[in-house]
């Protein structure tokens, strides 16, 4: 598997979202493959990232879906439908998922199982971790972004270590 790491500038790291969008619109462009961004549990990232998706470009989008977490089977139901109100989502069907039909951008807490696309990792634990969790996952790029903190330079230093274990190959960029 290969591991890019993508060590964000100043200005870059202000844009956040923006250097999502266009790392997703990028990967989606290069490749056939879906893109699961894997976001933690409570991080506002989600919401603010499910918008900035639809909103990046004026004369277009990315099609995405958000996969919400469930305590029912295996763990893995999608949200097909982007909107944010409560009442709409307790009416709208939740599948369970289905390679098929999901949005070639996945946004989630967790890694689907039998994943085998790109992987852009924005939480602090090193995507191995999410692979042993789930069933026959096997991603075949990882994209890792580190901004200009001290948090994230140490929790960055943390996952090369842990992919260089493992035997990835790893490379790195500097945005």
């Amino acid at each position: 598997m290969n591991i890019s790491f993508y060590v964000l500038s100043e200005s870059k790291a202000q844009d956040f979202l923006g250097f999502i969008c266009q790392l997703t619109q990028t990967a989606l462009n290069r490749s056939t493959q879906s893109l699961l961004i894997l976001i933690d549990k409570q991080d506002a990232l989600l919401s603010t990232l499910d918008e900035a998706l639809w909103s990046h470009d004026a004369t277009s989008f990315i099609p995405h879906q958000r996969l919400l977490d469930s305590n029912i089977g295996d763990g893995a139901d999608t949200d097909t439908d982007t909107d944010t109100d409560t009442n709409h989502r307790e009416n709208t069907a939740i599948n369970p998922i289905n390679s098929q039909s999901l949005a070639p951008v996945l946004l989630g807490s967790y890694m689907p199982a039998d994943f085998k696309g790109i992987v852009l990792n924005t939480t602090i634990h090193p995507v191995n971790d999410f692979m042993a969790a789930t069933n026959n996952a096997q991603p075949t790029r990882v994209l890792e972004l580190i901004k200009p903190d001290a948090n994230s330079v140490q929790e960055g230093r943390h996952k090369y270590k842990s992919y260089k274990q493992l035997g990835y190959e790893l490379t790195h960029f500097k945005v």
